[in-house]
């Protein structure tokens, strides 16, 4: 540790200021203590890096102050190198006995426990850096407020005295989960009660339900860090993220890295197709923007990479006029499966399908969970894995009495216990598993528009249902031959259908009342998967019988985002249009290179009164416009990576 030893042999104040400010950045994180346990201010009580031979933190702070620059403070949490190496007892332990969760022969960060006195350890050297300042902090930045199931001494000892057994995952989980949030809620307080009002966030990595539903009040604001460069998160992480966080009710920023794949990717820079995309898109989804990078040990900050963060930043600011206090519109809710513990990863399979069917359909959406008020949308969609218990029955059954119209798909709307449907108004009963895989189906005319009228296989294995009476059927199915299996099969994959197996259950129903339509099929996650054109198509659909007048429609091709969004105090209506390809050129993860512009794309957004003026922004080019059967219509000319069209 501390083996580098110019740190900071670069520094300058003005030249660190005025990079940022060609940059045109407005507010940077700056470290206090890195994840190998050394500070970067002085006097302090805490380990100084060997290197540093000045008050580094205490001139970035102070050089930032002076022309305006907003300069929260980072203070790393989970990881510490030498508190780590100093106090082996602070260390998580894992169910199979591991220390700090590596090998300690792997180059890895040693994960330390919160419930151990480390945590007065952080506490303290915070409470020393506000001491430091003098009490003018901008925010405080905790990193890594993260709790595995640990089994240390301390967390063995707190399990047993509130009755839980660190033997069951379960309990391990529901222990971590209080003490995350105790975490939280100490440093919060210490914070808040040394400088009232300062901005304060915790970051995990992913802002979900985990994250929020017990430690809502200690945090200020999120910040979504979603580097899309990486397995980690990818291009679907950040849109589900913010669609979710977006109804929490505090302001949110997106961050992403100028790296080519993730943090301490030194030397490497974000090609700038894809960064515009990533800052773009979280300007079209009502978020602040921030692009992550790392200071280089000696203190200055590399030119060429402020070059290409100022690059996107300058088209940022013209942007943000119409982007702040723009609240994103939604009609359609998906419910969030994390807020039901049946997520199968940080980006979950049926969450991603349910998002990128609706995107590319362009319609208008939120993740939601039980916190949020319902009665903003129209069409809620439980994917896949959502079961209702009482509480979720009886807010669902709420909603239909309305003029809540619901779509479910397989195991969602199912008890806990998986044996029935939760709601009679599902029209369902249930038989179980499908006995075919796969099977195939066939849509009624109402779901067929931009289908051909023939079977289309179905990959992943249904549920068997019962149609009750008045329940409408709209696809059925027909079996296999056989199910594929060692002693009888046919070709390289599935066996054919065969016409004489007419199964005796449907592939989607509707309810008699018109208000539930069910997919049998986890169509979700088989998009997800494979992305059938079909199952896109048969979604859609159902869409349009319960939602005839969707809020925008758009020729623009499925690989065009379209989002809308509202600021209420101009009385004026975004839409934002971003056409970026992410493709698989590199066998790890995606990436864009180049913008290829959309010509004449025709945009119609329903409207209740004709419009003053459609403009494009921030040009200000005007377009002509037509207003019939309450929708406007334009076509904008051109779309180069991001336009938005703005109706006042």
């Amino acid at each position: 540790a501390g083996q580098i030893s110019d740190v900071g042999a670069d520094w300058s104040a003005e030249a660190f200021v005025e990079t940022l400010r060609r940059a045109h950045v407005n507010s940077i994180n700056l470290f206090a203590r890195c994840h190998h346990g050394y500070v970067y201010y002085m006097p302090s009580r805490y380990a100084i890096h060997p290197a540093l031979t000045f008050d580094l933190l205490g001139e970035q702070v102070s050089a930032c102050r002076s022309v305006g620059i907003a300069s929260p403070v980072y203070i790393t949490v989970g990881w510490d190198e030498l508190a780590a190496a100093r106090h082996p007892e602070w260390l998580e332990v894992t169910p199979e006995g591991v220390l700090g969760q590596h090998s300690p022969l792997e180059a890895r960060w040693k994960k330390l426990c919160l419930n151990s006195p480390y945590l007065d350890y952080v506490l303290d050297q915070a409470r020393e850096l506000i001491e430091h300042l003098g009490g003018a902090v901008d925010g405080l930045w905790y990193d890594i407020l993260h709790q595995g199931e640990c089994v240390c001494g301390y967390c063995r000892r707190d399990m047993l005295r509130q009755g839980l057994d660190p033997a069951r995952a379960e309990d391990r989980q529901a222990f971590a989960a209080c003490v995350r949030n105790r975490a939280r809620q100490r440093l919060y307080e210490d914070g808040e009660a040394r400088v009232p009002g300062t901005m304060t966030f915790f970051n995990s990595g992913h802002v979900g339900y985990d994250q929020t539903i017990q430690s809502l009040p200690y945090f200020t604001h999120f910040e979504l860090e979603s580097l899309p460069s990486t397995g980690q998160w990818g291009y679907s992480h950040y849109p589900i993220s913010v669609r979710y966080v977006r109804t929490l009710g505090k302001p949110h920023l997106g961050m992403t890295g100028k790296f080519h794949t993730s943090w301490g990717d030194f030397s490497s820079l974000k090609n700038q197709a894809a960064l515009e995309f990533e800052c773009f898109q979280m300007l079209a989804n009502g978020a602040a923007v921030c692009i992550g990078d790392q200071l280089h040990p000696r203190g200055r900050l590399n030119p060429p990479t402020y070059d290409l963060i100022g690059r996107v930043y300058e088209q940022v600011e013209a942007k943000e006029p119409w982007c702040i206090d723009a609240a994103p519109q939604a009609e359609i809710a998906v419910f969030n499966v994390e807020a039901v513990g049946t997520e199968d990863g940080r980006v979950d399979s049926s969450n991603a399908g349910a998002l990128r069917m609706l995107m590319e359909e362009h319609q208008q959406f939120d993740f939601i969970d039980q916190r949020a008020d319902w009665s903003r949308y129209k069409v809620i969609i439980f994917p896949d894995k959502v079961p209702f218990d009482e509480a979720l029955a009886a807010r669902v059954r709420r909603f239909l009495q309305g003029e809540g119209r619901v779509i479910a798909s397989y195991r969602a709307g199912l008890t806990p216990a998986g044996d029935r449907f939760a709601l009679p108004e599902f029209g369902l009963n249930v038989i179980g598993e499908a006995p075919n895989h796969p099977d195939y189906l066939r849509a009624a005319a109402e779901l067929r528009a931009d289908l051909p009228d023939t079977e289309l296989v179905m990959y992943e294995r249904g549920l068997e249902t019962r149609a009750l009476e008045g329940t409408r059927v709209l696809a059925t199915v027909t079996g296999p031959y056989f199910n594929r299996q060692w002693d009888h099969f046919c070709s390289h994959r599935q066996t054919p259908m065969d016409p004489n197996n007419v199964a005796p259950y449907p592939a989607i129903t509707q309810s008699a009342d018109g208000k539930v339509i069910y997919f049998a099929h986890p169509i979700m996650a088989g998009y997800r998967l494979q992305a059938p054109l079909w199952y896109k198509r048969l979604l859609a659909a159902a869409l349009g019988l319960a939602l005839p007048e969707p809020m925008v429609l758009s020729d623009a091709p499925s690989s065009a985002q379209v989002t809308v969004t509202r600021q209420a105090d101009q009385a004026r209506t975004i839409v934002h249009l971003l056409h970026y390809v992410p493709e698989r050129r590199g066998l790890e993860f995606d990436t864009i290179e180049d913008v290829i512009p959309l010509h004449q794309v025709r945009v119609g957004l329903r409207a209740a009164d004709r419009p003053a003026r459609l403009y494009l922004a921030p040009d200000g080019q005007d377009l002509p416009f037509e207003y019939a059967d309450g929708r406007v219509w334009c076509t904008v000319p051109r779309v180069d990576g991001h336009a938005m069209l703005v109706i006042e």
